[in-house]
């Protein structure tokens, strides 16, 4: 049972590869299902890459059309997912001034951006769409969220790439602690699957070349990894301070105890083990628990052969080798700045549930990880804490503590 002055989770929403909500996208993942398909569309043809993991559902179908189209992708993502989550906490009634919104991306209204351009380039600037600045601009799905809800709060926009659904969970829990508002809806959103951003990512080598069997490319930790599948998706949780929640009965899935954040400032792209380890620790202090307490490790872990390892040994050192490991990437694919959201959704329901979703594909373990990786079966039990990772090119470095 959480504490006083703790923040309380009490709503969750979701759009993801593997399902149009919250409950879905748990369901998918205690199946082991994939969200990974072959790219066959007409845009996708001559790419380097030939799989990835798209939405299961349409975020626009929930939205009135005269709505939809003022809005990129990526917003009509957060608004979608915020929704849900908001009904999901019971619509709770707080004054606007002390209801915020922090929601994160890693590249905001790309679609809208390269689209536009398009047009720019083959019919000129009176072509160009009214909205295209509120669709392209990277605060577009905290700003429309806020408007749609009523926050007055602040609406804020983490982007840190990879880490930016996490870091803004972790913006959420420091509003609340700071006692600067009462209720929290935070989270992250992606949407860039275009042939742009997948080529760019293709280019560094940083995407799988495969694509024979797509429900297999995607392999976390396995020996045969070779490089990620990029996906889209959001999530968006409801946080409120304990009192907040408690006075007016909400149902609550769990506590956020504790955030880590740390920056590398060593290597743009590249992993770095030492500042995934100061993360880790500072989100362990934060909840005030120690690395015994941490019952599974809700894994960053993206399928390429460097960040993997480099995680393990992050989690090794920081945590041990006791707690169970999962790699929901495995399934969903990589939502970059939704993927931390993701995530601090998964391991919060594990421990809620008492099961941890087994990694999919993953048929031989690389010798060089000593985790206690989840592998073949669910694992079922009863933890105390989890620990979410999530990690960003630029050498962003966020860990999240979540208690039941």
């Amino acid at each position: 049972m959480a504490q006083n002055g703790a923040v309380l989770v009490t709503g969750a929403g979701a759009m993801t590869p593997l399902g149009a909500d919250a409950a879905s996208t748990w369901a998918g993942l205690l199946a082991g299902d994939s969200g990974v398909r072959a790219l066959d569309a007409e845009w996708a043809d001559g790419l380097p890459v030939h799989v990835a993991a798209a939405l299961a559902g349409d975020p626009a179908a929930g939205l009135p059309r005269t709505e939809a189209r003022k809005l990129d992708r990526v917003e009509q993502i957060a608004l979608t997912a915020s929704r849900e989550a908001w009904r999901d906490a019971g619509a709770p009634e707080v004054d606007p001034v002390r209801f915020a919104v922090v929601i994160g991306t890693g590249t905001g209204g790309i679609l809208t951006t390269l689209g536009q351009d398009d047009i720019f380039e083959a019919s000129g600037p009176r072509r160009l769409s009214p909205f295209a600045v509120p669709m392209l601009m990277a605060n577009g799905p905290a700003a429309w969220v806020s408007m749609d809800l009523g926050a007055k709060g602040g609406a804020r926009t983490p982007v840190s790439a990879c880490a930016s659904g996490a870091e803004a969970l972790a913006m959420g829990l420091d509003l609340l602690r700071a006692g600067r508002v009462d209720v929290v809806v935070a989270g992250g959103v992606e949407a860039s699957l275009h042939p742009f951003t997948l080529a760019a990512f293709a280019q560094m080598k940083a995407l799988s070349p495969r694509s024979a069997d797509p429900g297999a490319v995607s392999r976390p930790f396995d020996v045969d990894r070779s490089g990620f599948v990029m996906g889209e998706g959001g999530c968006v949780l409801v946080l409120e301070r304990a009192e907040f929640a408690r006075a007016r009965g909400a149902r609550t899935y769990g506590a956020l105890a504790g955030a880590g954040i740390s920056s590398s400032a060593d290597h743009i792209t590249a992993s770095d083990v030492d500042g995934q380890v100061r993360a880790i620790g500072a989100a362990l202090r934060d909840a005030g628990l120690g690395p015994r307490d941490i019952g599974h490790v809700h894994a960053h872990a993206t399928s390429t052969a460097s960040g993997d390892l480099a995680e393990a040994q992050a989690i090794a050192r920081a945590v041990g080798d006791h707690a169970p490991v999962t790699a929901t990437k495995s399934m969903t694919g990589h939502m970059l700045g939704a993927s931390g959201a993701v995530g601090a959704l998964a391991a919060l329901l594990a421990l809620r549930d008492g099961v941890v979703p087994a990694v999919r594909n993953l048929e031989k373990l690389d010798p060089g990880i000593d985790l206690d990786v989840v592998q073949g079966a669910n694992r079922t039990g009863r933890w105390r804490a989890a620990l979410a990772n999530s990690f960003g090119f630029g050498g962003h470095n966020v860990s999240l503590v979540f208690t039941g």
